[in-house]
């Protein structure tokens, strides 16, 4: 089943909307969310905190995946920043999407946080703008072809995607159902 999962930096821990850090996110993701089991299928990296869709077989195997997946960034971000204690402020909070229209509300919330963010501070984001510190790159659900032009996309691209394909059908196609294709320029309201 699909699940939008929340994470909570702990306090003190700088931003993680860093390129540095992102990279070492990334790199977890990639090394740590991809198991027969649990799959990090999209995420969005925010000052102190994250957002993630992903697939588990059942509570076991979602609990197993994100302590994997929190030691990882623990380790290799608290290496990064030449620190030591919790990084995380606590465990996870995970809501199940059942529904097209709650696959679809999670994705474009989670891949458009930074809009979500953006707009409630009054910052004005430009037309096609992905944001490179989600996986909204490497997303196939966009209304319109998303600007590519930028030398950071380009080499992001190279990069490799780091999420897992879906393999449930709300994650691959249901969605679809539940609104259509998601604008890249949609401001997304509260949490779903």
């Amino acid at each position: 089943m699909p699940l939008h999962v929340t994470l909570k930096l702990a306090a003190g821990v700088p931003s993680f909307r860093k390129a540095a850090i992102m990279r070492v996110v990334r790199a977890a993701i990639a090394a740590g969310g991809h198991r027969g089991d649990f799959r990090v299928v999209h995420y969005n990296v925010l000052g102190d905190h994250l957002h993630l869709v992903v697939e588990a077989a059942g509570a076991a195997a979602l609990a197993r995946g994100m302590q994997g997946l929190s030691v990882r960034f623990a380790r290799r971000i608290n290496a990064l920043l030449g620190r030591r204690g919790r990084l995380l402020a606590q465990r996870y909070h995970a809501r199940p999407l059942r529904t097209p229209t709650e696959v679809r509300n999670a994705v474009r919330y989670v891949l458009l946080n930074a809009r979500h963010h953006g707009a409630e501070r009054g910052a004005v984001m430009a037309r096609g703008w992905v944001d490179p510190y989600s996986s909204a790159l490497w997303f196939d659900g966009w209304k319109a072809a998303i600007r590519t032009d930028a030398p950071w996309l380009r080499v992001l691209a190279k990069e490799g995607r780091p999420t897992a394909d879906p393999h449930t059908w709300l994650l691959a196609t249901g969605w679809r159902r539940g609104g259509g294709l998601i604008d890249i320029d949609d401001v997304p309201g509260p949490a779903p």
